[in-house]
């Protein structure tokens, strides 16, 4: 079980070595294995990263070898179709971070192929929000830098806010930074995500009481739905005659017309010859 909460935000010393010892007690009795542990390089890092947005471990494992092997570094990504990246990105969902990525790898490799170890000029990349660039500058860079994740914001929320019933962000910041082992940040952060995920197994969830928390609206017979079906057939199939779309992915023409083109807008598809077409289309 968790050891109590502490109903005080106020560190010392001796407060802040207690939560150490009790954050790294049990990463060092149940440290889960993930492939990104296994590595400090900053494309793979990244790749992980971008992934778990919004996305359970579970089935980042399931793709992130895949994705790895069909583009091993920077430049392979960045040669390759956005068609091809978003065939291989399918299962993932959320499918804007792989046009981010397609492009994130195309900036990169345009200013020489080197990923930034500040998170500055992270942040400045295709698809990467404070948090992501933070996080890749602790875990590729070994960076003493200050972010907030989900399973942080369990830890922090559940020892050091009892009392409040939403707590924000901008709360917590200082409470991370304070507590932040700067001799080790990458294990100090994997420590936190372990422990925080441990949590949400023992009691209520503690980020339920964050003032961002928001419900996901419901998946089944949504326009992201719809979207996500359009894009598997046309990973599959390359193309598809326009007409005949919204029969193929069993949508009301009407609705998938209105998807077809945010998808357009997007990035993810192109019209050609009365075809909607993943990624680009074919090049002059």
């Amino acid at each position: 079980m968790p050891p109590p909460v502490t109903c005080t935000p106020k560190l010392d010393t001796a407060a802040i070595a207690c939560f150490r010892a009790t954050v790294y007690e049990h990463y060092r009795r149940h440290r889960r294995a993930m492939p990104w542990r296994e590595t400090d390089d900053p494309y793979r890092i990244l790749i992980s990263e971008v992934m778990l947005q919004q996305t359970q471990v579970p089935r980042v494992m399931g793709k992130y070898g895949d994705f790895l092997a069909e583009f091993p570094d920077v430049t392979a990504l960045a040669a390759s179709s956005l068609a091809r990246v978003l065939k291989v990105w399918q299962g993932l969902g959320y499918n804007r971070r792989a046009v981010a990525l397609h492009r994130l790898a195309r900036e990169l490799v345009d200013r020489g192929g080197v990923i930034p170890d500040d998170p500055t000029l992270l942040e400045k990349l295709p698809g990467i929000g404070r948090a992501t660039a933070c996080a890749i500058a602790a875990f590729a860079f070994n960076r003493p830098v200050v972010f907030i994740e989900t399973n942080i914001r369990s830890v922090f929320i559940h020892h050091f806010s009892l009392e409040r019933d939403v707590v924000a962000d901008k709360d917590l910041l200082p409470l991370v930074g304070a507590t932040l082992d700067r001799t080790n940040p990458r294990e100090w952060y994997w420590a936190l995500m372990d422990y925080g995920s441990y949590l949400k197994t023992m009691v209520p969830n503690p980020s339920r009481r964050s003032l961002g928390h928001r419900r996901q609206s419901p998946f089944e017979g949504s326009n992201r739905q719809l979207r996500g079906r359009i894009l598997r057939h046309l990973a599959i199939h390359g193309s598809e005659d326009a007409a005949c779309l919204g029969s193929a992915v069993s949508g009301e023409d009407t609705a998938v017309a209105r998807a077809v083109h945010e998808l357009q807008i997007e990035g993810f598809v192109t019209r050609w010859g009365g075809r909607v077409v993943l990624g680009e289309g074919p090049r002059a």
